[in-house]
């Protein structure tokens, strides 16, 4: 089942995002990053779309390449601060736009580049359907990225092809929303997200982070709902490693110890990757290196549904 090594702290950044509002978010985002760093963290996860909020319209006109100026406002805070970023951003691809996350070292460089499969029937008139996924083999771990709703039960077959990829790692920008009067005594949200991080993170073994922003909807589709935080982070064997708190207004850095299993910290950087079908592997990624964790799942019941 591979080893245990020793852990190293991980910053949730429950950032305010504003719809529309590239120079503010980005803002933030990078004192978040420095916060984290500050803090003893060597990586820190950020939310989804947390340049132009997500469905926010302006996405239009706003939305920037990857590369591009809104990820290298990232990459030049990953840099300064010697520290792994995780974030979602959205991407402009020719006539395109998508849901997009990226994986960014302490040299500023990007290391993953993941664009959301499982969007939302309401996001599709602004966002394509991603067509890329991966893992990368890094000093903290094997890491993928899973945005948002890609952790859906519907579409957990993401989380269970990545870590088959060898994934120990699996970070989500997300955005996660509900109605304007939403009751979280009545009605405690998040039941959904730990059900399925829990469902990887005992099958395979894997870690499973994933951080929203906070903040009002303030246009597109979901229009007046508000973002919750409620970040949450599942270790391996389905154990709960932290919560973000809830609500609108509560902007967070939740500091958490995670041990991802089975990792060298010597571990050079290699990547394994899939687009549109085409498999592109340097220094591949063997999926036997995970045999072991494979079928201790299968042993545990594993079925694809």
């Amino acid at each position: 089942m591979g080893t245990e090594h020793e852990g190293y702290r991980v910053g949730m950044a429950q950032i305010l995002v504003e719809g529309g509002r590239p120079e503010a978010n980005l803002g933030r985002a990078a004192r978040a990053i420095g916060e984290a760093a500050a803090q003893g963290c060597r990586l820190v996860v950020l939310p989804e779309c947390l340049d132009l909020g997500w469905t926010d319209p302006s996405a239009r006109d706003l939305a920037r390449p990857i590369p591009g100026p809104h990820a290298e406002r990232l990459a030049l805070a990953a840099h300064e601060h010697r520290i792994y970023v995780a974030a979602g951003l959205v991407e402009r691809a020719g006539d395109r736009l998508y849901n997009a996350a990226v994986l960014i070292d302490p040299e500023g460089r990007i290391l993953l580049h993941h664009r959301k499969i499982n969007e939302l029937d309401i996001a599709l008139d602004l966002y394509s359907i991603g067509d890329r996924m991966g893992v990368v083999e890094t000093e903290l771990g094997t890491v993928g990225l899973a945005t948002c709703a890609d952790n859906f039960g519907s579409s957990l077959a993401i989380g269970h092809v990545l870590a088959r990829m060898g994934a120990q790692l699996i970070l989500s920008p997300s955005a996660w929303a509900v109605d304007a009067d939403h009751d979280n005594e009545h009605e405690p949200y998040g039941k959904l997200w730990l059900d399925s991080y829990s469902e990887l993170a005992r099958l395979y073994d894997v870690t499973v982070i994933g951080v929203s922003n906070v903040g009002r909807l303030t246009a597109g589709p979901w229009e007046g709902r508000k973002v919750i935080g409620c970040s949450l982070a599942v270790g391996p064997g389905g154990a709960v490693l932290a919560r973000g708190p809830y609500g609108e207004h509560a902007e967070a850095l939740v500091v958490v110890e995670v041990e991802p299993l089975g990792f060298t910290t010597s571990s050079p950087v290699r990547s394994a990757e899939s687009s549109a079908g085409r498999c592109e592997g340097r220094g591949v990624i063997a999926l036997k290196r995970n045999a072991l964790r494979v079928g201790a799942a299968f042993s545990r019941g594993f079925r694809w549904v």
